[in-house]
């Protein structure tokens, strides 16, 4: 699953944890979100997210401010090219894990996720 969902992502120069920012980033609106935050919503939290962010940044699919309330905090956004390019992806990740997953049925589905969360918890 990780392969394929990877290859498709690779398509579009991006990683799964960069598309997993840029999700974060799109969910979070104009509030934005800290390095803190976004770490805590990452399905796979980056050690290094300063340089992931970095690296995005000089793609320019978000761009960071600091914050007028705290100076030592940093606020990100994502930029009309990193919507456009996550809007794109959309729809044909969609499909894959349409293709995918829908082998397994809906009842086993609803097992997995269950499963998965019960995990997260601990």
């Amino acid at each position: 699953l990780q392969a394929r969902v990877s290859g498709l992502l690779k398509q579009h120069d991006l990683s799964p944890v960069q598309y997993n920012m840029l999700r974060i980033l799109r969910g979070a609106g104009g509030e934005g979100v800290t390095c803190t935050e976004a770490c805590e919503r990452m399905l796979s939290p980056d050690p290094d997210i300063t340089r992931l962010m970095d690296r995005m940044e000089a793609r320019k699919l978000l761009r960071r401010e600091r914050s007028r309330e705290d100076r030592r905090v940093v606020v990100s956004w994502i930029t009309p090219d990193g919507l456009a390019l996550i809007n794109v992806i959309d729809e044909p990740l969609a499909e894959l894990l349409k293709v995918i997953m829908g082998r397994v049925g809906k009842s086993r589905l609803k097992d997995l996720i269950e499963t998965l969360e019960q995990l997260r918890e601990g």
